[in-house]
């Protein structure tokens, strides 16, 4: 046990996630989670996704001496003030948003003196959304990256790491701005280049939704994929990470711009070079343990 108790502020799928993943492996004493509909608490309640499933995240937080926020960036600000008088001393204040920086600005300013705030990041999770969709494995071999402030104490990031570990993450320290800078490669753009793509394909009336349906390659079934993530979280990771997407974005353009010119000119040895170049890092992501060589990515064959 690492914890006495737990609060999950948020009950959708890494916080539901974590209650199953702290359960299965005895990681603290109790748990509590808090959410905004009566529907995902009752869920939450069904699935035993905490010991206790609170109304307000005020009950939740009561006497916890780790709470995760586990929000969508955009109401972090709302949710860190609510929960600031009610936080125990000595507590541990962390997040689970897929970007930091917003987070700090948002959350630091509402912590009490007598707690510690540790923002952090499990780069995990699936397309799926809310209560009905945790399991206990989410975050077996994925990293959880953490981005402590200047004030935290390196006693509280040395217990959360021992808690991450323990759920089978694999942790590491990060800036908070080359964190988001990051993400933005990894994950941020790529996800909107798939909202892009599917809408692309949405628009164009000569092929039917049924056509779309009916004769979708893997490459549009992965967009496809990918796109159904939960719209609210990805609407405040775009308007939270500005910067850093926008810098991608158009290095991303200038690629795409430099593939135009050598498909229209017919340059196959820069097609070519470029293809062999970007298959190592599929490669390199396959070696280091985060994804797997199976065909379909490891999926059904009935799934998305």
């Amino acid at each position: 046990m690492i914890y006495n108790r737990i609060a999950l502020i948020g009950l959708g799928l890494i916080a539901g996630s974590i209650g199953l993943a702290v359960r299965k492996r005895g990681l603290a004493g109790e748990t509590t989670g808090s959410a905004s509909t009566a529907k995902s608490r009752e869920i939450a309640r069904n699935r035993g996704l905490v010991d206790h499933v609170c109304k307000t995240n005020a009950e939740a937080v009561a006497g916890a001496d780790l709470v995760i926020l586990c929000v969508p960036v955009g109401v972090m600000d709302a949710v860190a003030a609510e929960i600031a008088p009610h936080l125990a001393e000595g507590a541990t204040v962390t997040d689970v948003g897929s970007v930091k920086r917003a987070v700090i600005d948002a959350v630091a300013p509402h912590m009490p003196g007598y707690v510690e705030f540790v923002p952090g990041h499990p780069i995990a999770g699936t397309e799926n959304s809310g209560p009905d969709a945790g399991f206990a494995a989410l975050f077996e071999n994925r990293w959880f990256l953490m981005t402590p402030t200047e004030s935290t104490s390196e006693a509280a990031v040395a217990r959360l790491q021992d808690f991450w570990e323990g759920m089978g993450a694999l942790v590491a320290r990060m800036d908070p701005d080359h964190h988001d800078r990051v993400l933005a490669v990894t994950s941020h753009v790529p996800h909107l280049i798939a909202y892009t793509m599917v809408g692309v394909a949405d628009d164009l009336r000569r092929v039917t939704n049924q056509e779309v349906v009916n004769f979708s390659a893997a490459g549009f079934r992965d967009f496809t994929r990918i796109a159904a993530s939960d719209p609210t979280m990805w609407r405040d990771v775009f308007l939270n990470n500005r910067q850093a997407t926008l810098e991608i974005l158009g290095r991303f353009t200038e690629e795409i711009f430099a593939l135009q010119r050598a498909i229209r000119r017919g340059d196959g040895e820069h097609l070519f070079n470029h293809f062999s170049r970007t298959r190592n890092i599929r490669r390199g992501i396959i070696d280091a343990g985060q994804d797997t060589a199976e065909p379909n990515f490891g999926r059904s064959a009935g799934g998305l």
